[in-house]
């Protein structure tokens, strides 16, 4: 029996609804990181492996409630979702919690919460709820563009001044593709790129002495191999001598003797290179690809504008992280401090991908759904 968009049935009445094969490939990749967590302890599952477990866990129960939650609630409290995390964004800059020179943290009775992680699942639901209330001809006009660009750069703002680059950076990028993908025209898009290249001095210009010495590194580490190129060069060395299958578990000997710095957050892709190789690392990025292209699959199925975008937009989300760690810690992209989704250490990057995976699931569940427009236009 299909689930119908009724308050009555939330929040356990479709199980048998759920896409299982997107909560296994989550699964999996989540329990390969638990193990990587495990061999950055040393072997043991504290102090990283364990507070992960029990952070999923606990996702994983939201993220079944969020499934199995009517369309209609999620577009009725889109921007009211939308707004609360962005005053949430607004009390970081005021109040926030500083922690290696950035302040991107509420202490919230001892769990350091980075609401910044959450906008982006704020983001895609409320551009899925304006573009659901477009026609066509109506997303082809550039007046309509005015909205869903403020509803962008109005979080990356705040973002940006923690300072925060690599999460901006996600955050535009899932906004973007958003877009595109909800039906924005690409000559537009041509224009978003000249412009940013024509501010690319200005950007330059107002970018922190780290940033730029970031950039710098990345395009040639070797000028300060004890310094600001250490990281990228450690890592390139373990991924490299992971050879073909590895040195195996717990083997690794840049993150087993340390030389590897952050092997549990940002580089834990490069400890799963040292320690099982190319095969390793093939293996996470098809089950990577396989949850991705569950997700699109979702998107072509949905009946309605609203969860074709709101999967879509997961899809970017998870995409965009996904390329940007990979492709830094194997030297391509200057090194920004994106996590690498349910693999690296951190409760809201958890939190929050196991959720957005909750609005997947949404959007499966809810396929056949075609939610009216009759909600006011922005």
């Amino acid at each position: 029996m299909r689930l119908r968009s009724d308050y009555r049935q939330f929040p356990f009445a479709g199980l048998a609804e759920i896409n299982w094969f997107i909560v296994l490939f989550m699964t999996l990749i989540a329990g390969i990181g638990f193990t990587m967590m495990v061999s950055a302890g040393g072997g043991h599952m504290v102090p990283w492996a364990a507070p992960q477990i029990k952070r999923f866990a606990l996702a994983f129960a939201l993220m079944l409630i969020i499934a199995l939650m009517p369309m209609r609630v999620l577009m009725d409290y889109a921007y009211v979702i939308y707004f609360l995390c962005l005053l949430v964004l607004v009390g970081v800059d005021i109040t926030g919690h500083t922690g290696m020179g950035a302040r991107r943290w509420l202490s919230l009775g001892g769990f350091n919460l980075q609401p910044s992680e959450f906008m982006k699942l704020a983001l895609i639901l409320v551009l899925a709820r304006y573009f659901h209330q477009l026609h066509p001809e109506e997303i082809r006009r550039f007046t309509f563009l005015l909205p869903p660009v403020l509803l962008i750069l109005a979080p990356a703002i705040f973002i940006l001044r923690e300072p925060n680059l690599g999460t901006a950076m996600i955050l535009i990028c899932t906004g973007v593709i958003t877009c595109f993908l909800a039906g924005v025209q690409w000559r537009y898009f041509i224009g978003v790129v000249l412009a940013g290249v024509s501010a690319a001095p200005v950007a330059w210009h107002v970018m922190h002495d780290y940033q730029k010495r970031r950039v710098i590194t990345f395009l040639d580490p070797s000028q300060d191999p004890l310094g600001a190129g250490y990281n990228i060069l450690q890592s390139m060395i373990a991924i490299g001598s992971g050879g073909l299958f590895g040195k195996g578990y717990l083997q690794g000997s840049q993150s087993q003797l340390n030389f590897l710095p952050e092997k549990h957050t940002d580089f834990i892709f490069t400890m799963l290179g040292e320690e099982f190789g190319f095969l390793g690392c093939i293996t996470l990025l098809v089950l990577y690809g396989l949850l991705l292209a569950s997700g699109i699959i979702v998107a072509m199925r949905s009946r309605s504008s609203f969860g074709a975008i709101m999967a879509s937009g997961v899809v970017a989300l998870i995409f965009t992280h996904i390329f940007i760690n990979c492709a830094m810690v194997m030297g391509m992209l200057p090194v920004v401090g994106v996590p690498l989704p349910l693999m690296s250490y951190g409760g809201s990057i958890m939190v929050s991908t196991v959720l957005a995976v909750g609005l997947l699931l949404n959007a499966y569940v809810n396929r056949d759904e075609l939610p009216m427009r009759k909600v006011p236009k922005l």
